[in-house]
């Protein structure tokens, strides 16, 4: 047949970000053989699959391997596969595209690194790595044909502004990435890539842990060898396995550039066995909140690739825990659908998520340093556990850190926060809001502060969800200073005093509540405030006014929540408003001072005015008055 030969153009950001893949993001460029042996062992476990579930499938299965071939006179490597392949589309799509969703993202966070380590970290959250191959080489041909189909396609570029696609009729099922060397002479040139001793010695270092066999012809023969030991990393006795090894196969399997932050692992034996070797990431994923973001648990059976982001083994709310969980006794043709009714399934994802809890317990524990930065990273994400895993709710509890009234730097956990509660204080006090200024403004603290009642600043969006789920802690109620009625007088002067005042207010507080009645439920005397005239706070079971706007974002159709107003006694401006309503009842300034009273207090906690204009105009005819 007449091969059709295509060529087409990258687009501008994606050249440049060639550029920067080839010339300044990698400090060690032997990584760009760890990266191609990856995607073979990817494409390999793929089609071990499809021939599990598609018994139709033409595909050839009888000796799957990797082969890296050297050339020396050629100047060419090869990293060779007869895994699942591509189809043209998959080609165009995979290949032919670089970091398709984040290009331009990917561009302004890597101008953004600071360093070569910060920029490494952003490779593999776009998956760009096969472009490391133009690190050594001045031209990458890709050769490949998926599993099923006839024709192969050939991809070539030299990694400037084009890249060639053609069809290839005689292509083997699988994939071959062919690298046409620089010249030994060329300046960012490093290492001889065409020295088989050279190879061998990456390979060993980087993928001896893959577990299919990785071929390499022998010294000075025609015969081939494997050179990786293909033992399942998580199968070894913890002291056969080093730390090197560990984040090895933690990069393979996380398709990440950085080092995880913990490991952990676990072994199962009795009823039922499985082995799981579990990371926590130094940084989070970009897809971390993306709805189809991806769970990055791994499921073997019996050392057989079964599936990539098990949902089933891991709650959304750990889905950043990257690894492999290897079950003897499940079937190889399981589905997804199966194994959410899956006991086994269930019993390992329980004893999963305890260890992933007591992991970040102890380093809550032992490595504040550690822990602060898992925190940093993925707290939000492990905050939905509050709401969505209820079984384990005190656990995530207890790992949880919040900003607080106490020290604006550090971060505190509840038990740190019940050990430092002035005495006479029974419950947990928190305040939700859009962010620690608005809170530390709002004059629902006052009260709070003149006591020395620390308070929690929560302003994370599912803040306002969890708190809702979570009654108490360790013994004492949460409780919000934005909602119900709160007494931090107590004594029996006081509340004499309170009744007092209440009888002199009386006709204020029924008056106000009439004419405000469209925008609040009641109108009463407060004890939370000391320096502000008003605020406005929910009643304990209501919805609080964020998560209410949250709602609606979300298209929920839901009740319009009427707040409740306080009113502060000791200031003069409500004292004032007291008077004049006892002495002139009817005249009509007296209604616009309640509405402005009302407009100051929802301001004050960051809330949105009903009608910004009449209130404006209102308040400048007031100004004008005084002039």
């Amino acid at each position: 047949m007449n091969a059709q030969v295509e060529t087409f153009e990258f687009q501008a950001e994606v050249r440049q970000l060639l550029q920067l893949v080839i010339h300044s993001i990698y400090s060690n460029k032997d990584a760009f053989l760890r990266e191609l042996v990856s995607n073979s062992s990817d494409a390999l476990d793929k089609l071990r699959l499809a021939a599990f579930q598609d018994k139709d499938l033409t595909a050839d299965t009888e000796d799957l391997h990797i082969a890296v071939d050297v050339d020396a006179e050629a100047r060419a490597l090869t990293v060779r596969d007869n895994g699942i392949g591509m189809s043209r589309d998959e080609v165009v799509q995979l290949i032919g595209t670089i970091a398709k969703s984040g290009t331009a993202e990917f561009l302004k966070q890597l101008k953004e690194a600071k360093d070569a380590a910060g920029a490494q970290e952003l490779i593999g959250q776009f998956g760009v790595g096969f472009y490391a191959s133009f690190m050594v080489a001045d031209r990458v041909t890709l050769v490949t044909r998926r599993a099923g189909e006839d024709t192969g396609t050939r991809w070539e570029s030299g990694g400037e502004g084009t890249y060639t696609i053609e069809p290839v009729a005689d292509a083997p099922q699988g994939t071959s990435v062919t690298l046409h060397l620089k010249p030994a002479d060329a300046e960012e040139q490093t290492a001889d890539y065409t020295s088989p001793w050279k190879i061998r010695e990456i390979v060993k270092r980087y993928s001896d842990f893959i577990t299919w066999p990785i071929r390499m012809a022998k010294p000075d023969s025609e015969e081939t060898e494997t050179v990786n030991s293909m033992k399942a990393l998580w199968a070894r006795p913890k002291e056969e396995t080093t730390e090197a090894e560990l984040t090895e196969f933690y990069k393979h399997v996380a398709h990440d550039w950085a080092e995880p932050l913990e490991t952990i692992r676990l072994r199962a034996e009795g009823t039922f066995e499985y082995q799981a070797l579990l990371f926590i990431p130094s940084h989070a994923p970009l897809d971390l909140f993306m709805r189809d973001g991806k769970r990055g648990i791994q499921l073997y059976v019996k050392r057989v690739f079964i599936m990539d982001d098990c949902e089933s083994l891991i709650p959304e709310y750990l889905r950043f825990v990257k690894g492999v969980v290897d079950a003897q006794d499940l079937s190889l043709n399981v589905s997804r659908e199966t194994l959410q009714q899956d006991r086994q399934i269930q019993l390992i994802r329980k004893r999963l998520v305890k260890k992933i809890l007591a992991t970040v317990k102890d380093l809550q524990a032992g490595d504040s340093e550690k822990y602060a930065k898992f925190w940093g990273e993925f707290g939000k994400a492990v905050k939905e556990g509050l709401v969505a895993d209820p079984d384990n709710r005190e656990a995530v509890l207890e790992i949880c850190s919040f900003e607080s009234t106490a020290d604006a730097e550090k971060q505190t956990t509840l038990r740190e926060y019940v050990e430092r509660m002035k005495d006479g204080q029974q419950d947990i006090y928190y305040m939700t809001g859009d962010s620690r200024t608005v809170i530390e403004n709002s004059p629902h603290l006052e009260a709070f502060q003149a006591k020395g009642f620390e308070v929690l600043v929560l302003t994370d969006p599912i803040d306002e969800m969890w708190v809702d789920a979570v009654t108490e802690f360790d013994g004492r109620q949460l409780k919000s200073i934005a909602k119900g009625e709160v007494d931090l007088d107590a004594g029996a002067d006081s509340e004499t005093d309170r009744e007092e005042r209440a009888k002199d207010f009386a006709g204020l507080l029924g008056w106000m509540t009439e004419k405000l009645g469209e925008s609040v439920k009641e109108v009463r005397l407060s004890t939370r405030l000391t320096t502000s005239p008003a605020c406005v706070v929910g009643d304990t079971n209501d919805l609080a006014p964020n998560l209410e706007k949250m709602y609606r974002a979300m298209g929920h159709e839901v009740p319009k929540v009427k707040r409740i107003l306080e009113l502060n006694p000791g200031h003069p401006l409500v004292a004032g408003l007291r008077k004049a309503h006892e002495e002139r009842p009817e005249e009509t300034g007296l209604a616009e001072t309640a509405e402005l009273l009302l407009g100051m207090a929802v301001l004050a906690e960051g809330g949105d005015l009903a009608d910004p204009t009449k209130f404006i105009r209102v308040l400048a005819d007031r100004l004008e008055r005084t002039l």
